[in-house]
C-alpha cells in the first residue's frame, strides 16, 4: 500500500512538474493572445478588455496559481458552482471537487476539454488501427522469418523491417502521401490527406474508412518492423531449446510442435511488447497527423503552437502525459499479475 501511494504521488509530481514548465515556458515566449486574436490594430481600450478577461493584466505568479487552481480537482471557489461538490467553507471561500478546468481556447473560445476529446478519439482510432495491422502483419512476418532464417524471403523480411525501424515517421508520410495518394491515386483511390468523418452534400458527416489507411500503414511501420524482428529473434532462440529437441525426439510432427510448443512460449515476449506500444503511438502520431491533416491530438497541439493558442496547447500536453503514464501504470500491474516475480 505504502509502495502503490509512493507511486501514485510520484506519477502526480511529475504531472505537475510538466505543467509548471510548460506554463512558465509558453507564457513568456508567446506574443500576447489579445493582439493574435483581435489584430495589432485595435484601440487599447477594447485590447485592454480582453487582456482582463483572458487574466492576463495579473502577475505571472498569479496566473500560474489561478490556473493550477482551474486544474486541481480540489479547488478553491467564491461560489460553488452547478457542476462542482462543495467540500467546506474557509476564509469566505468554498473548498469544492470538479472535474479539471482546462479553460477555453484563445483562438475559437471553445472548452478545451471539448477540442481535446474529439482529437485524442481520432488519435485513438489512428492508434489502434496502426497496432492492429502492425501486430498481425508483423506477428506473420515474424514466424515465417523465424522459421526458415536462410531462405530468400526471409532475407528481404529482415532488410525490410530495418528499413521500416530507421525510417524517420514524417519522411515516410511524405513519400505514402505522395506516391500512393497522388501518383498512383488512380489504382488506390486513396486520398492524400482527409479525416475519419467526411461532410457529403447533404451536410451529414460520414464514415470514409479509406481516410484512414494510409497514416495507419505509415504510423504502424515502426511498430510492425519491431514486432517483426522480436517474434523472428524469439522463434530463433526457442526453437534450440531442450523442451524443443524433447518434442522432436518424442515423435511429434514440426506442425504439432510449432503450433502447441514454440509458438506459446515465443510469443510471449511479443505480446508485452505489443501492450506497450500504444502510449508511443500517441507520440508517434503528431507528425503522421500533420502530413494527412488528419485532426487528431498531433494537429490540434501544432495548430494551437502556431496561433500561440497556450489553453489547448498545455492541455493537449497535460492529456498526453497522463495517458502515457495511466498507461505505462496499467501496463505494470498488468506485468505483475501475470508474473509474480516482478517487484513493485
Amino acid at each position: 500500500m505504502n509502495k502503490w501511494l509512493a507511486n501514485l504521488g510520484f506519477q502526480i509530481f511529475t504531472l505537475f512538474s510538466i505543467v509548471s514548465v510548460v506554463f512558465f515556458l509558453f507564457s513568456t515566449s508567446f506574443p500576447d493572445p489579445s493582439t493574435e486574436l483581435i489584430g495589432q490594430n485595435t484601440d487599447k481600450e477594447t485590447q485592454q478588455a480582453i487582456v482582463n478577461e483572458l487574466g492576463l493584466d495579473k502577475p505571472l505568479y498569479k496566473q500560474y496559481l489561478y490556473y493550477i487552481n482551474d486544474l486541481s480537482p480540489i479547488s478553491i471557489q467564491k461560489e460553488a458552482s452547478p457542476n462542482t461538490l462543495s467540500l467546506f467553507a474557509w476564509n469566505n471561500n468554498n473548498i469544492v471537487l470538479k472535474l479539471p478546468y482546462l479553460r477555453r481556447s484563445f483562438q475559437s473560445r471553445e472548452l478545451v476539454s471539448s477540442i481535446l476529446l474529439e482529437g485524442f478519439k481520432n488519435t485513438a482510432i489512428l492508434a489502434l488501427c496502426s497496432i492492429l495491422i502492425a501486430s498481425i502483419v508483423g506477428i506473420l512476418f515474424g514466424i515465417i522469418s523465424g522459421l526458415n532464417p536462410g531462405n530468400w524471403f526471409s532475407k528481404i523480411i529482415v532488410i525490410l523491417s530495418m528499413i521500416g525501424i530507421s525510417a524517420p515517421s514524417f519522411f515516410v508520410a511524405i513519400i505514402f502521401s505522395w506516391f500512393f495518394g497522388y501518383l498512383i491515386s488512380d489504382l488506390t483511390h486513396l486520398p492524400m490527406v482527409g479525416n475519419i468523418y467526411e461532410t457529403n452534400l447533404s451536410g451529414d458527416n460520414v464514415l470514409a474508412i479509406k481516410n484512414i489507411i494510409l497514416p495507419s500503414l505509415v504510423l504502424g511501420i515502426r511498430p510492425l518492423s519491431i514486432i517483426t524482428q522480436l517474434m523472428r529473434n524469439s522463434i530463433l532462440e526457442e526453437k534450440d531449446k531442450d523442451y524443443i529437441t524433447l518434442a522432436k525426439s518424442k515423435g511429434l510432427n514440426a506442425r504439432n510442435i510449432i503450433k502447441n510448443h514454440l509458438l506459446p512460449n515465443a510469443i510471449n515476449p511479443v505480446l508485452t511488447s505489443i501492450s506497450g506500444w500504444f502510449a508511443s503511438l500517441l507520440a508517434g502520431a503528431f507528425f503522421v497527423e500533420f502530413v494527412f491533416n488528419w485532426r487528431g491530438l498531433g494537429l490540434i497541439t501544432i495548430e494551437a503552437l502556431e496561433k500561440s493558442d497556450l489553453p489547448v496547447l498545455i492541455g493537449s500536453i497535460l492529456l498526453t502525459s497522463t495517458l502515457f503514464i495511466v498507461i505505462n501504470s496499467f501496463l505494470q500491474n498488468i506485468y505483475r499479475v501475470i508474473d509474480p516475480r516482478i517487484e513493485p
